[in-house]
């Protein structure tokens, strides 16, 4: 048996490579299962940058996140209504929430930037355009803050701090979708 070069890559044999593929594919299940009943491992949320802002989504209010696709602009629509895109095979509308607030659209790379598609449950076809995916936060270790009276819609009013400090917004999708001004994409 000849050693690998430094160009061969090494590879798991293939029994451990089907072992660790088939354990990573019920780890996967299993979030998926309790994203869908509600049941996430207390209170977890996708942490995303909108507008510049930390964000945090319900796993249970989302259904996935994808690469930046081609959107087709939609005419006479609302500027934060950026059109539709093909993900998946479904046409899809996408919301710049960051222009829908009035907040100027962030610096990130075309290629940090991500759609994260909206639960099947809340009934809208769409996506947010988010300028960077941050990952899972959990609300345990977060401290709720008391939102200021003007501190906008419903939708966007829970507020915590994380233990280094930072704010984050927590956006409930379902009461987003209930927004008339959200409804009315026209001009």
């Amino acid at each position: 048996m000849s050693s690998p070069t430094p160009d061969t890559p090494i590879t798991p044999a293939g029994p451990e490579r089907r072992s660790r593929l088939r354990q990573y594919q019920v780890q996967l299940l299993e979030r998926m299962q309790a994203a869908k009943t509600g049941a996430a491992a207390g209170g977890r949320e996708l942490g995303v940058l909108i507008g510049g802002r930390l964000c945090l989504l319900d796993l249970t209010q989302i259904s996935e996140i994808v690469p930046l696709q081609p959107v087709t602009p939609v005419p006479l629509a609302q500027d934060w209504y950026q059109g539709l895109a093909n993900i998946r095979g479904n046409l899809t509308g996408v919301i710049d929430l960051a222009r829908y607030q009035g907040l100027a659209a962030g610096d990130a790379a075309a290629a940090e930037r991500r759609l994260i598609t909206f639960a099947p449950t809340l009934g809208f076809n769409c996506a947010l355009l988010a300028e960077r995916v941050l990952g899972l936060r959990k609300l345990a270790d977060m401290q709720a803050m008391e939102a200021p009276s003007d501190a906008g819609p419903e939708w966007n009013r829970q507020r915590y701090t994380d233990g280094e400090g930072q704010q984050w917004t927590r956006i409930d999708l379902a009461q987003l979708v209930r927004e008339a001004r959200f409804l009315q994409v026209g001009l």
